[in-house]
Formats: C-alpha cells, structure tokens, sequence
C-alpha cells in the first residue's frame, strides 16, 4: 500500500486473537502457531467437538486458550464470538477470518440453492462481518491485525464449484478494499491465498472421509504439490509480524 513504509516486527506475545473455523485444519494450526508465540486465542468453530480438541491441544502445550460456538453466517453470533472475547481477554488485537467450505457433493449446476447460499454466506459474508467487527474492537486498542482466507481458486477456475472461486475472489477484492484502515486506524487487512492443503476440508467434499469425485483427480495429479496446513499458519504469523503489508494478497504455494 502507497504511504505505508514503516517495517517493524510486531510482538505477538501477549495478544488476543480469535481464529474462525478454528476446529481443524489451517484453523486449528493457526490458532496452535498464534498460541506457541504467547497470544491468547480464541478458537471459534461451529464444531464443538473439534474446538475443544484445538483448546486441548493449546492448553496442554500450556497456551491460553478457550472455545466459543460460532456461526460465521450470523449477526449474532459473530457479535456474541468478540463479546465473549472481550470478557474472557479485555479485548481483540488479531482476527483470523479462516471459516469457509465447498460446495461439494452434487457439484454444480446440481448442488441445491440452500448449499451454493450456505457456502456464499460463509465465505463471504462470515469474512465481512468478521472484520467490521474487529475493527470496531480494534478500533478501543488503537490498531490490530487482521487476516483473511482467500484461495488459489479465486484467480482461477473450478468449474464443478464455481461458487467457491467467486467467493475467494470476493474475499480478495474485498481485503484490498480495505487497505487504507492501515493508515487510519492502525489496523492491517490482508489476507493468505494458499494452494490445495491436506486438511479435513478435502474430504467434507465428499461423504466425510473420501473427496468429491470431482476433486479427487486433482489431489492425485498434484499430490506432491499438497501444503501442510502449518505452511499457511505461518504465512498468516508472517503478517502479522510484518506492519508494512495492509491489503494484501500473499499466495502460498510449494517451494
């Protein structure tokens, strides 16, 4: 961004974040990095089960940790997931807008209209709603950081999922977007655009445990092209370190 030459390391140590889609995945291997450097995270998920088990992990390595059951398509919810980080930490200094799916099985044009509604709220409007809200709480601690997740797929196409390269490109349309509450508030949007990442999101494409049959034949000819989802936890700790960067872009992809 023009004007923003300043380049310091900041401090994680100490701070609050919240991690949607904290549950698993590139979420749960955020909120564990955000944790290791000694930030108190919130681990916000619509997966209970899985948001206890990445509070378990954090507080078992001695982190600071605690789950709030979120739903990133509701107001309410999203209002309720920093009220109930500022109660529990004072306040929020790193959002990481994570939550997202696929549309998945039938792909389109048969998915139905309540799924193609369903993955167009989460990872549109949950990314938006996300970060008003963290810039209103950010906006009491005199700045923050937030990122978002965007996808490879948002500068491509998936014809079996057009949905989801729409909603990516909106994510990084609207990350760029954002870029001068650097300079008005202190406060940096950016967001990470990783590649195809072993997560339990390939196969939530699918019937549980194996992908759509749509993706398959992808995973098989770039499996060796497959990210950890801790390649992306640091990307989006690299931004957060990094106060010269604010709407941008940052693909992650193999070496």
């Amino acid at each position: 961004m023009p004007g923003l030459a300043r380049r310091h390391a900041v401090e994680i140590q100490g701070k609050v974040a919240i991690v949607t889609g904290a549950g698993s995945g590139i979420g749960r291997a955020t909120a564990i990095a955000l944790a290791a450097e000694g930030a108190s995270v919130v681990v916000a998920d619509v997966d209970p089960e899985g948001g206890a088990a990445t509070v378990g992990e954090i507080t078992g390595a001695d982190g600071s940790a605690t789950f709030v059951a979120c739903d990133v398509t509701s107001p309410d919810s999203i209002r309720n997931l920093f009220a109930e980080a500022e109660a529990a930490y004072g306040g929020v200094d790193i959002v990481y807008n994570n939550a997202g799916i696929s549309s998945g099985e039938p792909h389109w044009p048969d998915a139905n209209l309540e799924r193609i509604a369903e993955e167009t709220h989460i990872n549109t409007s949950g990314v938006m709603m996300g970060t008003r809200e963290a810039i209103q709480a950010m906006r009491k601690r005199g700045g923050g950081v937030i990122v978002n997740t965007a996808s490879v797929a948002g500068d491509g196409h998936l014809p079996f999922d057009p949905m989801y390269s729409a909603t990516k490109k909106a994510v990084m349309s609207f990350t760029q977007t954002c870029a001068p509450f650097a300079e008005r508030d202190n406060i940096r949007v950016n967001a990470v655009s990783p590649g195809m990442v072993r997560t339990a999101f390939q196969g939530k494409t699918g019937d549980g445990d194996r992908p759509a049959s749509w993706l398959q034949p992808s995973i098989e000819r770039h499996a060796d092209a497959i990210l950890p989802p801790e390649a992306i936890a640091e990307a989006v700790l690299d931004f957060i370190r990094d106060d010269s960067k604010a709407g941008e872009i940052r693909t992650v992809a193999p070496a």
